[in-house]
């Protein structure tokens, strides 16, 4: 265990600390919390190191050197800060490494030079993550948590030293290129899908994989999810309404719809003309029920008329006049 020359209740509350170096890895613009923190902390403890338990957001600096306002009178604070810098054991090349983790879902502000080259620095709203090796200074703050006695450092402020570079997910590292003569006049970033793209096949979307970000494990880089715009949902086209279509009426259908003129009543020696025509043809016609009798092998065998009369005759019932 690492003996310290100054504790954490020696610590001033509201005093600042600066510390300097190259951002190895960083998750400021959003708090680490949820199922990232119990995966985070999970991969703490496997580690050997503490928890962190609460929403938070990180930062750890190589190469870390603490900012003196006076390098002849260092500040309690500052050596405090001093004396947490580590040596990586997987990593030693990396120098001094220093890393923090600020507790709450208070974002730092992150400031950027300006681009008037003055020398002042405006505050980054860009919403986008540091690119790792960016030359950076963080603003440290003694604060006094409740019921603890010993005091602990927030993080207030990323100054970035340079010209700014985000992280971009799944890109190839631009030195990469360089070595290989490919130059970016400026630093590539990445391009959000149109609306229009979103509704692309669907086999395409299903083998779209989740980007990823990075984490820092004692000064090694390992993948972390990052989150994704959900896809913008197609839109539906309102149905054209289709105007009827006038038809021009043909003689034919001009006479179907033409009313019929009324027919006029019958009078009464017509109607009783028309019955008795109605009851003549009745009498002489033969019944609807049964066919004509075949002829019958017995008919005529007594020799007399009414046989043959008989034989003759419509089977059913017939009017006899």
């Amino acid at each position: 265990m690492a003996n310290y020359s100054v504790s954490a209740s020696q610590l001033t509350e509201g005093s600042h600390v600066l510390i300097r170096g190259k951002l190895a890895y960083g998750r400021l613009t959003r708090p680490i919390e949820g199922a990232e923190l119990e995966a985070s902390d999970q991969r703490k403890i496997q580690n050997g190191m503490s928890p962190v338990g609460k929403p938070h957001t990180t930062a750890t600096l190589t190469e870390a050197e603490v900012v003196f306002a006076d390098p002849a009178n260092p500040t309690t604070e500052e050596i405090f800060v001093s004396e947490r810098r580590y040596a990586s054991q997987k990593n030693p090349q990396s120098g001094p490494n220093y890393s923090i983790d600020s507790k709450g879902t208070t974002l730092p502000i992150t400031a950027i030079p300006s681009d008037k080259g003055d020398g002042t620095f405006d505050q980054d709203t860009s919403g986008r993550e540091l690119a790792q090796g960016l030359d950076v200074t963080l603003v440290l703050r003694v604060y006094k948590p409740k019921n603890f006695a010993n005091r602990g450092l927030a993080l207030d402020q990323v100054i970035v030293n340079e010209t700014p570079r985000y992280y971009n997910a799944g890109s190839v590292a631009t030195s990469e290129l360089a070595a290989r003569g490919i130059v970016f006049n400026t630093p590539p970033t990445a391009m959000q899908a149109s609306a229009g793209d979103a509704t692309a096949g669907a086999a395409g979307a299903a083998a779209a994989t989740e980007p990823v970000g990075t984490e820092m494990q004692d000064g090694l880089a390992f993948p972390a999810p990052q989150p994704t715009a959900p896809a913008a949902a197609p839109v539906a086209a309102a149905p054209t309404a289709v105007a009827p279509t006038a038809v021009a009426p043909t003689p034919a259908t001009q006479a179907q719809v033409q009313p019929q003129a009324p027919a006029r009543p019958e009078t009464l020696e017509a109607q009783l003309a028309r019955l008795q025509a109605e009851n003549e043809a009745l009498k002489n016609a033969r019944s609807a029920v049964g066919a004509p009798a075949s002829p019958s092998p017995w008919n005529g065998q007594n020799g007399g008329a009414g046989d043959q009369q008989a034989g003759d005759q419509q089977a059913g019932i017939t009017y006899q006049g």
